[in-house]
């Protein structure tokens, strides 16, 4: 590619997994567009550059995506021959590319992001620079932004973006109060990933209880058992010998999150009508504008005529009972839900397998599911008051339940685990927990049990103050990461740049991601890190340098 010029101004990237390579190739279609380059630095001290610890191409081969190939749609940059996921797989070596009701293993997904990186690094409009290390601090000067690694300042740098993923936070009360009573006792206690730590461990015979029933609750159990060398087969599970001999998921409420329908033909019994999405994003933007009960009746007002259609194929509910949901829904998510957590799990399989009309609740989650690109279009670069924002993301959390749900064949597996008498529910729902020498004693319904190992597997809320890495602390303490209000994430504009307690933009420093939510909403996604919040970054970026995009 021939290159007129290359004046643009010198960028530092704080954190390289995709959704900083998605800000990057977005970048890149830009400047290559306008004949112009730009020097970029990448800090992370990950070795996988494109996948981060999420897709690392060397985590444990059990962990799979909770996205089936039909819905991989993560868009490839203008330039480049990597095109589409599929397409990719198809000349990898084997070319062996799942059917589209499979879900792929998250590690062929981070060897697909990484040939991206190459790919991007071998294109020459940005100059890539990587340094495998953690930043500890941000300092700004008269020339622009340094960067501080240990002893060393990088810099100057004209703009800066921190695309951090899911960084480390401070542990809740009960997760501290384990790690103490762990260093003590003869207690273990794991993370869940990486997973190919847990798979690497001695588990036979052990008693083991995971804090947590969402999807790394599923990881966490395909590492207990076929990552020791179990086999799922169709009368069951065929244990291998090396897996826990008891293994106690549980949660607050006790429920695993929802499966997806398994067939393209069954999704498609859940698919609004393009006049009924219109209906939604039209609502969508009146609603980000207004304060909370007037946005969350346009919301409902878009969800309940889509939710009543498709249930009367069913003839399971009427629009009024749709109605009554959705607004428990708002104001206690799973309220309306109270079986034990073995009928939700069988209930999951039987409505993803489509032997069993759908509920209330997995119909609007599966709608809502597909409306996602539409969320985020309409709902990003709005500028949604704080307790509208706040409403609005707790509802679309809520439903992560049901949107963001597993594939039915890792429901099924749970399942043929508590077949086979190693997965035990007897516990799921908010156990009474007592550190004793041996690890914990489990409490619920008149019954005991002690375990000499906790996975913790959940997920930790996206507070930027909670966060230990020593650059964004230093961020939140001078002021210019500030959260957008009470229970939401860091306050950014529209294309990613911070506004700070002052409420002004902070020049030169953007943060894109969960590390933002309220800002953006559904920041959780795979394909929110190649879709329009990086193109926005780009433009800015190419405005701020350029006066143009």
């Amino acid at each position: 590619m021939v290159v007129k010029n290359a004046n643009g101004p010198k960028i530092a990237v704080i954190g390289m997994g995709p959704r900083g390579l998605g800000a990057l190739e977005a970048l890149a279609d830009l400047a290559g567009a306008k004949g112009v380059t730009f020097a970029v630095d990448v800090f992370d001290d990950h070795p996988s550059r494109g996948a981060g610890p999420n897709f690392d191409p060397g985590e444990s081969r059990v962990c799979l995506l909770n996205i089936p190939m039909r819905d991989i749609d993560i868009r490839p940059p203008g330039y480049g021959g990597c095109g589409s996921f599929a397409a990719w797989m198809e000349d990898a070596p084997g070319g062996n590319v799942p059917g589209p009701d499979v879900f792929p293993r998250r590690t062929d997904l981070g060897s697909y992001l990484e040939a991206r990186w190459a790919e991007l690094e071998a294109l020459g409009v940005l100059t890539l620079s990587h340094h495998a290390a953690r930043v500890d601090g941000l300092r700004r000067e008269a020339e622009g932004w340094k960067v501080r690694c240990g002893e060393a300042w990088c810099g100057p740098y004209g703009e800066v973006l921190l695309t951090l993923g899911q960084p480390e936070v401070e542990p809740d009360e009960q997760l501290a109060d384990w790690q103490d009573h762990a260093a003590r006792s003869d207690g273990a206690l794991w993370q869940a990933y990486p997973a190919r730590d847990l798979q690497a461990a001695d588990w036979a015979g052990a008693q083991v209880a995971i804090r947590g029933m969402a999807l790394s609750a599923f990881d966490i159990l395909r590492v207990l058992s076929i990552g020791q060398g179990g086999r799922f087969e169709a009368e069951g599970y065929v244990p291998s010998g090396r897996e826990p001999a008891r293994i106690i998921p549980f949660s607050l409420n006790g429920q695993p999150p929802f499966p997806k329908p398994e067939t393209q033909e069954l999704d498609a019994r859940f698919a609004p009508s393009e006049d009924e999405s219109e209906a939604f994003s039209k609502a969508l933007d009146l609603a980000v504008g207004l304060e909370t009960e007037r946005a969350r009746a346009a919301i409902s007002g878009a969800l309940e005529p889509v939710v009543a259609r498709l249930l009367r194929g069913w003839k399971t509910a009427e629009r009024d009972a749709v109605a009554r949901w959705l607004e428990a829904e708002w104001d206690a998510p799973g309220s309306q839900e109270d079986e034990g957590p073995l009928e939700v799990l069988q209930a999951g399989i039987e409505m993803a397998e489509g032997r069993r009309a759908p509920t209330i609740g997995y119909v609007v989650g599966q709608v809502w599911r597909k409306w996602q690109d539409r969320l985020r279009r309409g709902y990003n670069p709005a500028g949604v008051p704080p307790e509208t924002a706040k409403s609005l993301v707790g509802f679309d959390e809520g439903l992560k339940r049901y949107s963001y749900g597993p594939p039915v064949s890792s429901s099924r597996e749970m399942a043929a685990l508590i077949e086979a008498g190693i997965v035990d529910l007897g516990f799921a729902a908010d156990p009474e927990i007592e550190m004793v020498e041996a690890g914990w004693r489990l409490e619920s319904g008149g019954q005991s049990a002690v375990v000499g190992a906790m996975i913790d597997g959940v997920m930790a809320a996206p507070d930027p103050e909670a966060v230990t890495a020593a650059v964004v602390s230093e961020l939140c303490e001078s002021g210019r990461i500030v959260r957008l209000c009470e229970g939401l994430s860091a306050h950014t504009g529209g294309d990613g740049q911070l506004i700070g307690a002052e409420g002004r933009v902070v020049p030169g420093l953007s943060l894109l991601g969960r590390l933002s939510l309220g800002s953006v909403i559904a920041a959780d996604s795979l394909h929110d890190c190649f879709g329009e919040a990086s193109a926005r970054w780009a433009q800015g970026v190419m405005e701020r340098a350029h006066g143009d995009g």
